[in-house]
């Protein structure tokens, strides 16, 4: 079963919503509250919906996703350099069953982290005109470990002013984690950081 890059709608609900003026103090209860209840949100989804990745006989038993400590460190402002021209600048991204699928390349959001300067390639699904959603798939050194070997994703919402709330708090992993036969996208070498990321998704275990 084939994942979108951008995953289902109620995964999209539960993911970032961008802002123009940068991420708020993390002690703030409203914050805090829509980040419980995105995740609260996601395990139900999970444990009870007919398209949850997790195979039907294992949902009863779904205890709920691991987190990383909610963190202001990961929580940044980025600002996005949309690449222009034509013909779009269309790459083959690889998915975890070998083969590829045609992303298109929107720009490259750059931000900075523990007072070093990274990029992070925003994609789009190749038929979205409208580019509203955001894609950017990335790796970092918790992979293999404390997270899945593949990476994990954030989804963000397109804004007019280019700048971002880079919520690494948000960040998810795929659904062939929780179930093989699912195929997913695969990040790409430019998303692969140097660092390691504690915040969002974790693995309970080794996997």
């Amino acid at each position: 079963m084939r994942a979108p890059a951008l995953l289902l709608p109620l995964l999209s609900a539960l993911a970032l919503v961008a802002c123009t003026s940068g991420p708020g103090p993390i002690d703030q209860g409203p914050y805090l509250d829509q980040i419980r209840v995105s995740r609260a949100d996601k395990d139900k989804m999970l444990r009870t919906s007919p398209d949850s990745p997790i195979p039907a006989e294992q949902r009863a038993q779904f205890a709920g996703l691991p987190y990383f400590d909610v963190s202001d460190e990961y929580r940044v402002p980025a600002a996005l350099r949309e690449l222009t021209g034509t013909p779009p600048v269309v790459i083959e991204m690889q998915e975890t069953d070998g083969k590829t699928e045609k992303m298109r390349k929107v720009g490259s959001l750059a931000f900075t982290l523990k007072n070093l300067e990274y990029t992070l390639t925003a994609f789009a699904e190749i038929d979205d005109r409208s580019m509203e959603r955001l894609f950017v798939p990335f790796g970092d050194l918790t992979n293999g470990d404390q997270t899945y070997k593949g990476g994990r994703f954030l989804n963000l919402t397109r804004t007019p002013t280019g700048l971002y709330d880079l919520d690494f708090n948000r960040a998810f992993h795929p659904y062939c984690v929780y179930n093989p036969t699912w195929i997913c996208p695969v990040p790409p070498h430019e998303n692969r950081l140097p660092i390691a990321i504690p915040a969002g998704e974790k693995l309970a275990g080794p996997k």
